[in-house]
């Protein structure tokens, strides 16, 4: 399994912290959460992990370094002279990838029960696939019966966005994305004519009605955003319930 965990945010939310550390280093249950993700990945057969930087870049490659990159191929895709959104961090990241598997994508503050060994292996031959659930948000991917991404939704505004222009909303899945979700590098190609910064669901729904993207609806799904103050300080209690 090959892998890439996003870390180059800013932080923004996490505020004081992030004023003097990066995103990815910030602790939970005493443990940075960049290196609770390289465990999960590990656990899962992740034989390479790249991770992007950019917000205190030097601090996450110093931290990795330290650890010996926590006995695993560990890569870096330096992002310190742009940030380039979820999307474009893909597209840089690309080269530093194996061609012929799946590349398996984890934001760096969300923490789940996703088994990811069995998210990898049920990919299959789709362009991507993405765990969803059905929770409370504002935005909304939209699917058919079979699971297949067909648009997107803002249920406060109305927004729709879908290369389908005929599609009606009552008829879809209303799910929400997890943050995690599994990539097949043949993707990499459509991703040449998208600028160096975009996000990676902006790419999703520009394609989708040309490859297929799959939504794993998982009805079980723990999944905490450590991505707050207020978040931070009940993570502790949700990883020891998971």
């Amino acid at each position: 399994m090959q892998a890439m965990i996003f870390a180059a945010g800013l932080g923004t939310r996490l505020k004081p912290l992030t004023d003097a550390m990066p995103k990815a280093l910030v602790k939970v249950g005493g443990k940075p959460l960049i290196e609770r993700v390289i465990e999960k990945l590990k656990d899962a057969g992740a034989d390479r992990i790249v991770v992007n930087v950019h917000h205190f870049a030097s601090q996450i490659v110093g931290y990795l370094k330290d650890n010996d990159n926590f006995g695993t191929d560990i890569r870096v895709s330096d992002e310190t002279d742009k940030l380039l959104d979820t999307g474009g961090g893909i597209k840089k990241a690309a080269p530093l990838f194996d061609s012929d598997k799946p590349v398996l994508i984890h934001n760096v503050d969300i923490l789940s029960n996703v088994d990811l060994t069995h998210l990898y292996a049920m990919h299959g031959d789709s362009a991507a696939t993405l765990v969803v659930s059905s929770r409370k948000t504002k935005r909304y991917l939209l699917f058919d019966d079979d699971m297949r991404l067909k648009g997107w939704t803002n249920i406060e505004t109305g927004e729709v966005r879908s290369p389908y222009p005929d599609l009606n909303v009552a008829d879809c899945r209303m799910l929400a994305f997890s943050g995690i979700h599994v990539i097949s590098p043949s993707m990499f190609g459509l991703m040449d004519e998208f600028p160096d910064k975009f996000g990676i669901i902006d790419f999703y729904l520009k394609v989708c009605d040309k490859v297929v993207i799959k939504g794993y609806d998982k009805t079980d799904l723990r999944l905490m955003d450590v991505g707050k103050l207020d978040t931070l300080a009940e993570a502790e209690n949700f990883i020891n319930q998971l």
